[in-house]
Order: structure tokens, then sequence, then C-alpha cells
């Protein structure tokens, strides 16, 4: 993964549990990178140790660490360094999952490296749609799951995220159903 998202973790750390958690989590997970640039590409392993390091000091569940990063990754990353992009995606929260699908595309162009996962949207009502996420990558469903959290509270929305099956369920794909 590119060094925005290990730099998300390692903001999120020292935002909601101060300098000396961060350095807690370094010596847990053995990595000793003072800073990661962010348009760097780090081994996946990187990030999912940091993560599995945060939810043993902090205390948490691996699952809660990665939904705590994805709201944090929209709400801080996104819109204090992608801020156009993130605005380019949508004037409100329906427009931008519905435009999910082009939004790597974009991402593509800062990152050129990237494996971004897939998008496709169906069933979309008035208040509701459902989203398939595809990556190549495994175990970030919580993360997508954050995402999609922090994007409802970016656009000012209520909503309801629920992961309706996943790849775990024999399916090469997770499904979530979200509701506002």
């Amino acid at each position: 993964m590119y060094g925005l998202v290990n730099q998300a973790i390692q903001g999120l750390v020292i935002e909601k549990f101060g300098e000396e958690t961060w350095r807690n989590v370094q010596a847990d997970s053995s990595i000793e990178i003072d800073r990661f640039l962010s348009n760097e590409s780090y081994d996946d392993s990187i990030t999912f140790t940091l993560a599995k390091s945060v939810a043993k000091v902090a205390n948490m569940s691996l699952q809660n660490v990665l939904r705590a990063l994805g709201e944090y990754w929209v709400l801080d990353t996104g819109t204090k360094k992608y801020g156009a992009l993130m605005k380019a995606g949508g004037n409100n929260f329906k427009e931008f999952l519905i435009n999910l699908p082009n939004f790597h595309g974009r991402v593509m162009l800062i990152f050129p490296n990237i494996t971004p996962p897939e998008f496709h949207i169906s069933e979309i009502g008035e208040n509701s749609l459902v989203l398939h996420y595809y990556s190549t990558r495994e175990g970030l469903t919580d993360f997508m799951h954050g995402l999609l959290s922090g994007l409802a509270i970016m656009y000012k929305v209520n909503a309801t995220i629920k992961l309706k099956s996943g790849k775990t369920e024999n399916k090469d794909h997770d499904i979530f159903e979200i509701a506002w």
C-alpha cells in the first residue's frame, strides 16, 4: 500500500491516543520507520502489522481499528490532502457513492502504480443502494466499512452500513447495503 495509508495509521494513533502510544505501536510491531512517504509503495504486511499492533496496544479489536482508520482516512487524509479529488466525487453522499466506480480512475493519475479496488453499484433507491466491493487485497472489508462511514460523516448523513455478504462467505467480493 502507499505510504499515505500508513501515515493515516500514525496520524490516527497520535491524534486519538498520543505520541507515546504511537511509539508503543512501533515497538510492538517492530516497524522502525519514523516517517512514511505518501507516494512510496510499502508492502501490505507493514500496514496490517501496524493495524494489529494498534489493536493490541490500544486494547481494541482489529475490526474497530480498521473501521476507525477508514473514517480517519476520509475525514482527515482525504479531505485535507486530496480535498479537490474528494469534492469531485459528488455533491452529496448518494452522488459520491454512485460515482465511486470512477473514483479510482482519478486516483490513478496521482498514484500510477496503485492496485485499486473496483466497485459496482446496484439497487439504487431514493435513500439506499447496494455497493459491490472487489479487491485483490484480503482483510480490508472493515476498512471499507470505515471509509463509507467517513463519507457519511463528511456529507453529514446518518447512514446505516450493513455487510450483506462478504468474501468469507464464498463470494469473490463484499456486498454492502447502505441506507440513509
